[in-house]
């Protein structure tokens, strides 16, 4: 018995460290392509049999390819090796309160087609047939590959645990959904569902504002306000995957009544909620895009659109000043649809908390907007989805923290 447990024990020894190669390989051309075969054995420490036999597994399963020759440091010209990144694609989906957004990136997050549809009402039916739509036409977009579709990502508004379930999303009326499994039995293909904050603040972290940071706070500004977290140069979930509703956290004691159950939430102040009553004064139709008829009327001078970005930079920064004071990151990036407005809204909300944070947190303290504006989000869930399916070959760039 002892001798089949250590004949066990020695195959799954050798089976991990095979892999343990192979990741290690792919991860270094990944990083530092194009390279040769020597320089990976130099870089990695593993010896050129091992690198050659890792090599030619990564060909086959064309995650690489040989482009050559290369300099030559005074023989024979090296051949080169490459990442190929159209092996497969993959699909991130940003679900909005009044949008859908769908993107379809390679394996390296390059866009390779993208679809876009308003919500005129948040019915669960009505936004499951868009989402198909979407989701249908950029497979449509997809090149012939190896893997094809490799993954899907989806963000969506609301608490979801860390199993993908959507507990609440209150701007939606979802309660309890099960979206995960709906959208896998359809796609046949691994889905992951993510809170929309948390996807944007990964989607700034590997691709926009904040590539060089370790402690970042995004704040998702649409309909509602999300937050995520990336701390100590991990994403911040909590224990259950609920961190970051700080859209939910109450700014106003005796404020209005907000969807969630409480009072005074800071979204209902600071996001695109809060607009109505100016669009309201102007006459705007409910049936048009608030946010972007207001940014036109703000760029023909009219003061009360000016007034209102003002105001929500203001309180804007009242929300920040909490959560600066809470986790002294070294950056905050505003995003989602609100980014828009950051002609108007950047130096109130700047004075705001420059005014009211504390002396010291202010020390090396950067307040951003978003590069990618719309698009962090759907970016975030797309690079989960295909880092997803590279995870088995390479170890992830920036842990995921469940506590």
């Amino acid at each position: 018995m002892k001798v089949n447990d250590d004949m066990e024990n020695r195959t799954w020894n050798q089976f991990t460290i095979k892999n343990g190669n192979k990741s290690l390989v792919l991860e270094t051309i990944i990083k530092h392509s194009p390279i040769s075969r020597a320089e990976i054995a130099n870089k990695t420490g593993l010896n050129k049999g091992t690198v050659s036999s890792q090599v030619i597994e990564l060909l086959d399963e064309e995650l690489i390819y040989e482009k050559g020759p290369g300099e030559s440091s005074g023989g024979r010209r090296p051949v080169m090796l490459l990442f190929n990144q159209k092996a497969g694609y993959s699909i991130g989906i940003d679900i909005g309160v009044n949008y859908i957004l769908g993107i379809l990136t390679d394996l390296e997050g390059d866009i390779c087609g993208e679809n876009s549809l308003p919500l005129l009402n948040s019915d669960f039916d009505n936004i499951i047939d868009k989402l198909f739509g979407i989701i249908d036409s950029l497979i449509s977009y997809v090149p012939a590959s190896r893997y094809s579709i490799v993954g899907i990502g989806i963000g969506v508004p609301g608490s979801v645990s860390k199993f993908g379930n959507i507990l609440l999303a209150p701007n939606l009326g979802w309660k309890e959904v099960n979206l995960k499994s709906l959208m896998e039995a359809k796609y046949d293909c691994p889905v992951i569902v993510e809170n929309e904050a948390n996807a944007g603040a990964y989607g700034e972290k590997v691709f926009g504002s904040g590539i060089n940071e370790n402690d970042i706070v995004y704040v998702s500004v649409g309909v509602g306000i999300g937050v995520g977290l990336i701390l100590n140069d991990q994403l911040y979930r909590g224990t259950n995957g609920f961190a970051g509703e700080m859209g939910h956290m109450t700014i106003e004691v005796n404020g209005t009544k907000c969807r969630c159950g409480n009072v005074g939430c800071w979204e209902l102040y600071a996001s695109e909620q809060a607009l109505k009553s100016y669009s309201q004064q102007l006459g705007i139709s409910s049936e048009l895009d608030e946010l972007d008829t207001m940014i036109l009327l703000a760029e023909e001078g009219c003061e009360t659109a000016i007034q209102a970005f003002q105001t929500l930079g203001e309180y804007l920064g009242v929300g920040i000043i909490n959560i600066v004071n809470s986790f002294n990151p070294k950056q905050v990036i505003i995003g989602n649809r609100i980014a828009k407005a950051k002609k108007w809204m950047e130096q109130p909300l700047r004075t705001k908390a420059k005014n009211n944070s504390l002396w010291f947190q202010q020390n090396d303290l950067k307040i951003d907007f978003s590069k990618l504006t719309t698009h962090s989000a759907a970016l975030g869930v797309a690079a989960f989805a295909f880092e997803g399916f590279l995870k088995s070959n390479i170890p992830s760039t920036l842990p995921v923290s469940s506590s």
